[in-house]
């Protein structure tokens, strides 16, 4: 997996991921993988996401400084 995917290309992958896995027919080795994959996947999304947070809460919270 690339960790250079964009939050709504790596929550594409998850859904499709999942969708796999719902879908039943795979061998164990082929769940398992895939699982695994939607971890990572999840991991992504969700840094991704505090990453915005992150920026919104620097952007609408005032500095210390400017409080003086």
């Amino acid at each position: 997996m690339s960790d250079k995917l964009s939050y709504e290309e790596a929550r594409a992958e998850l859904v499709a991921t999942v969708e796999r896995l719902e879908a039943g027919g795979a061998t164990l080795e082929e769940s398992l993988a895939l699982w695994e994959r939607g971890e990572k996947l999840a991991d992504l999304c969700q840094s991704h996401l505090e990453g915005a947070r992150e920026r919104l809460r620097a952007r609408t919270q005032p500095d210390a400084e400017d409080e003086d």
